[in-house]
């Protein structure tokens, strides 16, 4: 049988492109748009589930969650942000535990403190390096399997500078974690000085935000730098207001979605995109 975990997808030496998803319904458009992994972004889900900012709003228990039910309907990946642990370092080993039960490949945790907020926001802070390295260990030996994957996050660069985000890096590196995600560096040369210093001992994530602190490439750009992951965790959620706003001020104003049709799916086709057929024939069998 052949290996398709996350963990071995990145001892490939190309880049792994990962959107961003938010439930199960934009999880499952990805992975029938061809995507190997995917990525559930923190950000999305408060979005998309309260309706609010990504400012340490979500509970763990909502990730879980919707994460659950993420990898009940796919089979990829799912690379899922755990923000700071929602806590210390015993929050943190109860949030591995509960996020790997519901199907993780990979955890994201960052070194914020707590409540955090979105990596392209100002005003963040960090915690001290040796309590992020604590809330690293406990998470590693908090996992069942090695094959469910660390990454180590930091947002140091704002607040501390170059020198004290490397050496946050090295530490977390040091640490034992599968990968490192440097958030919000600002210019090719800080993305390719983080890929001289680390690419080669680790995999490191790239974090494409639109309109964010992060100059903006494409995965193969990326990819020809070292980095070896890159997600678009946002693109989904302000694709989707896009075309929901422009969906909802057209219903408004002609009473009708006929004007949006060409835009849209019918009845049968997002029947078709879910596997509504393949459902009812299975439910068929036990008749």
């Amino acid at each position: 049988m052949t290996d398709t975990s996350l963990k071995t997808r990145l001892q490939q030496d190309r880049v792994l492109l990962a959107p961003g998803i938010y439930d199960a319904f934009t999880a499952l458009i990805a992975e029938q748009s061809g995507f190997a992994a995917l990525y559930l972004s923190g950000a999305s889900i408060a979005y998309t589930r309260l309706g609010r900012s990504d400012i340490g709003l979500t509970t763990a228990t909502e990730v879980a969650d919707t994460l659950a039910r993420i990898t009940e309907r796919v089979s990829v990946p799912v690379i899922v942000d755990a923000d700071t642990g929602f806590g210390n370092a015993l929050n943190t080993m109860r949030t591995v535990r509960a996020f790997e039960r519901a199907g993780a490949a990979m955890l994201q945790l960052e070194d914020q403190t707590f409540p955090k907020r979105c990596g392209h926001l100002d005003g963040k802070t960090v915690v001290p390096v040796a309590e992020m390295c604590g809330k690293l260990k406990a998470a590693l030996d908090a996992r069942q399997s090695d094959r469910t994957l660390l990454l180590a996050r930091t947002d140091a660069l704002a607040v501390e500078g170059w020198e004290a985000t490397m050496e946050r890096a090295e530490a977390y590196l040091a640490c034992g974690v599968d990968a490192l995600f440097i958030e919000a560096l600002r210019s090719p040369e800080q993305m390719e000085q983080a890929c001289t210093r680390f690419a080669a001992r680790i995999p490191l994530l790239a974090n494409m935000v639109e309109g964010g602190k992060t100059p903006v490439h494409s995965a193969a750009e990326l990819g020809r730098k070292g980095f070896r992951i890159v997600i678009f965790p946002g693109g989904t959620a302000r694709a989707a207001a896009f075309a929901l706003q422009k969906y909802y001020t057209s219903l408004h104003q002609h009473q009708t979605t006929a004007p949006m049709r060409d835009a849209m799916f019918d009845f049968d086709q997002l029947n078709a995109l879910i596997g509504t057929p393949e459902l009812l024939a299975l439910g068929r069998r036990y008749e």
